[in-house]
């Protein structure tokens, strides 16, 4: 029976030799990741159901970040943080990154792969709907509510149905001014928010296997904005390459059958697409950059685990070097290692975070930040009225914080030349 490559990594998680999409099947849980926002619930959830003698089903395969409202101080937040080390502490779990150690890493998104939890083949569950960016390692991952989180947390098992595919291949080499954002709006603006429901999202096709690590996790992170279960893209020589510097886990490559069978397959030249913003107030909302141009901003963000890797970093350094902010523009790096790439990356001799400091930009600490609003000291955050450009992931009222703003998402490139200009600009016009 031929299958996706979802299909295969479920049929091994299963134990199953193979699985066709609706059928509900147990899964193995290789890594269950958590962090400040929902590890509280879900470790009461688990005290409650398993008893005072809970006990974890694999302490090696519960990792713990601490990332979403952490440099703040509301105090909801940092009691949520105390848990997390409170608990971490009493059950003795090794993979807990605690904020204000050397070992904090940043958005949980970016620190699983850099810290080589992201293994081809495996199966991952998150307290996170962006878990589905680590489907860029060829990998299933998806994001769970607190009760699976706490089931998952205690037996290692979850009941799942499997997913149909939906399969987007783009043709032909990026042209200079195209990024992966540019990809997964058009995707968006294709299918909307709840066109890939509880579908896997297969990305394929030359434009994808061009593309960086960095880049593949922009397309995966944002398969749940189409309302889909998992973004995925097959493992090749660029995966195991980055997988290999990080970790020593046997892995295994899965690839779709020729005769894969799909809901819908969806087929792009790449040399036509044109730089995209998803309009306020939603990520499916797509537009061209020229039909939105000269709209007036007043704040500029790069950041998040769609944004804030060291490749959009560059991307926007490309653009910014040598010239000034027109609005406040924040750069606030996905995790602590981008943000020490930062400083030794350079252009022209100049390192990356002296070109944004030198125009004018504000870097920031390490963090998921204004992507989720946050208490009212958490930085870049949206003020009533304000009109963002931002390389986040939903621009639903209230997402980056006032309900009265307008957050328009876009490129590295678009949001940089933007912060340039004042309004909403074309990258061309810098390149």
């Amino acid at each position: 029976m031929s299958m996706t490559i979802t299909e295969k990594i479920l049929s091994k998680s299963s134990g199953r030799k193979t699985v066709q999409p609706g059928e509900n099947i147990w899964l193995n849980v290789d890594v269950l990741m958590t962090h400040d926002v929902c590890g509280p619930p879900t470790i009461a959830i688990w005290k409650r159901e398993f008893g005072k003698d809970a006990k974890i089903w694999d302490k090696s395969k519960l990792v713990i970040f601490p990332d979403h409202y952490i440099f703040t101080k509301n105090p909801q937040a940092n009691r949520n943080v105390d848990i997390l080390r409170q608990f971490a502490s009493e059950y003795k779990v090794d993979n807990y990154y605690d904020v204000g150690t050397e070992r904090y890493k940043g958005v949980c998104h970016i620190a699983l792969a850099e810290e080589g939890y992201n293994v081809p083949g495996t199966v991952l569950f998150g307290t996170d709907s962006h878990t589905c960016t680590s489907g860029a390692f060829g990998m299933f991952s998806t994001g769970v509510g607190n009760t699976d989180a706490a089931f998952i947390l205690g037996t290692g098992k979850i009941w799942e149905k499997v997913p149909e595919s939906l399969k987007f291949t783009f043709d032909g080499q990026l042209p200079a001014y195209i990024t992966a954002k540019d990809l997964i709006l058009q995707v968006l603006g294709d299918i909307t928010t709840d066109g890939g429901t509880y579908c896997a999202l297969e990305f394929d096709g030359e434009g994808v296997f061009s593309l960086s690590i960095d880049e593949r996790m922009t397309l995966t992170n944002m398969a749940i904005e189409g309302g889909a279960m998992n973004g995925i893209i097959a493992a090749d020589s660029v995966t195991e390459a980055y997988v290999k510097e990080r970790t020593n886990k046997p892995y295994e490559i899965f690839h779709s059958d020729a005769d894969a069978k799909y809901k819908k397959i969806f087929r792009y030249d790449v040399a036509k697409m044109e730089p995209h913003v998803a309009k306020p107030h939603s990520p499916d909302n797509l537009d061209t950059v020229r039909n939105v141009q000269g709209t007036k901003l007043t704040k500029c963000y790069i950041g998040s685990c769609t944004g804030g890797k060291l490749s959009d970093y560059q991307a926007a350094a490309k653009i910014i070097f040598g010239n000034k902010v027109k609005v406040p523009t924040f750069i606030v790096p996905a995790s602590t290692q981008i943000a020490k790439q930062l400083e030794v990356e350079t252009i022209s001799g100049v390192s990356l975070r002296q070109i944004f400091e030198n125009a004018g930009a504000e870097v920031a600490q390490s963090s998921c930040a204004a992507c989720l609003g946050g208490p009212s000291d958490t930085i870049g955050r949206a003020t009533d009225g304000e009109v963002v450009i931002s390389t986040t992931n939903r621009n639903f009222p209230g997402r980056m914080g006032s309900k009265k703003s307008a957050v328009y998402l876009a490129s590295p490139l678009t949001v940089a030349a933007s912060s340039l200009t004042g309004v909403i600009t074309d990258p061309r016009d810098f390149l």
